[in-house]
């Protein structure tokens, strides 16, 4: 049985609480990435999205030296290293979340996408499965905003 341990992306680029929302910008533009852990030390604290760039940061008005913990999602799922594809592509999918960080104890150790499953053609259905119900509940999202 393949665990999370088996895909996931190790050389995840991260940042602090000191980072500022324009560095943090800089660092998605750079690497063409989205998704940024924030740790102290290698203490997983939170996440910042491109989306949360945008929604919390910029389009409230904040300038870009405003502070990371001011878009900062604190309130996120984690997966274990030993834990089966098979159970992560279920928590993806009944979270609708793209990217899940990877910790043992305490200590973020890794990240694994929703492609790295399909990539990989591990658990191809679930994968679908999952991109599927994000899409699903991104779409009703914007429905309900225009």
């Amino acid at each position: 049985m393949k665990t999370v341990k088996d895909i996931m992306s190790t050389d995840c680029i991260t940042a602090t609480t000191k980072d500022n929302i324009y560095e943090l910008a800089v660092l998605m533009k750079q690497h063409d990435i989205g998704f940024i852990p924030i740790v102290e030390g290698k203490k997983l604290i939170g996440v910042v999205t491109d989306r949360d760039l945008v929604t919390r940061g910029y389009a409230e008005k904040h300038s870009g030296s405003t502070a990371v913990s001011e878009v900062l999602t604190n309130d996120i799922k984690t997966i274990a290293s030993t834990t089966s594809v098979d159970e992560a592509a279920r928590l993806m999918a009944s979270n609708q979340i793209r990217r899940l960080p990877v910790v043992d104890n305490g200590t973020l150790i890794g990240v694994v996408a929703i492609g790295d499953l399909a990539v990989r053609e591990i658990f191809v259905n679930e994968a679908g499965d999952a991109l599927s119900g994000i899409s699903e509940q991104e779409h009703r999202e914007q429905a309900s905003i225009h």
